[in-house]
């Protein structure tokens, strides 16, 4: 395996080049998967059936609370990849560890949200509004929970293994992934609740 020390750790090989470029072409296909979700969102949010509206279920608390959550662990996954390219395993894995405690916790305060919309009426079966409300946000919670296990089996191999091209490459890969739902979750603030508070 040929490697090119002038270049990043998880671009120090071609495979790595190519996985991290498969990646992003995966990236694209979620993309589409939320514009989706999105689209049929802004289709059906004004069929509420007689049931409860955004401004009626939404709580500015909980939603500011998650925010903050994601935006800090998408700061400190950054944390994590510069250590790592610095070549601090224990701050890398630092960083993560706090990333990863931030997403539980966001985690946490989805479900104490989902629990507050169902005692208020707001369930699956409400109305076209509330099933995708809660189809979207439930489908970005579980792309979280799946980067929560995905990032704690990074942080236990380079633990075990150290940083070598194939442990830098996944982590770089787990950090684009991060982000990317960290960009999501600006998009469903900004236009499923702050818009729905209106």
């Amino acid at each position: 395996m040929k490697m090119d020390h002038s270049l990043p750790l998880e671009y120090s090989t071609e495979e790595n080049k190519l996985k991290i470029l498969g990646f992003w072409i995966f990236l694209g296909a979620e993309i589409m998967l939320f514009a989706t979700l999105f689209a049929t969102y802004f289709t059906l949010v004004g069929r509420t059936a007689g049931g409860p509206t955004g401004a009626g279920i939404f709580e500015i608390t909980p939603v500011l609370i998650e925010t903050l959550l994601l935006l800090t662990s998408s700061f400190t996954v950054g944390l994590g990849i510069h250590a790592m390219r610095l070549g601090r395993k224990k701050a890398m894995i630092g960083f993560f560890i706090t990333t990863l405690l931030l997403g539980l916790a966001f985690i946490g305060v989805e479900i104490y949200e989902f629990v507050h919309y169902v005692h208020v009426g707001a369930g699956l079966q409400t109305s076209a509004f509330t099933s995708i409300l809660l189809t979207t946000l439930g489908t970005h919670g579980i792309h979280v929970t799946i980067g929560l296990f995905w990032g704690l089996f990074i942080v236990l191999q380079v633990w075990k293994r150290g940083l070598t091209p194939q442990t830098a490459n996944k982590s770089f890969i787990f950090s684009l992934y991060w982000h990317f739902l960290d960009i999501i979750w600006i998009f469903i603030f900004s236009f499923i609740y702050l818009k729905g508070m209106m």
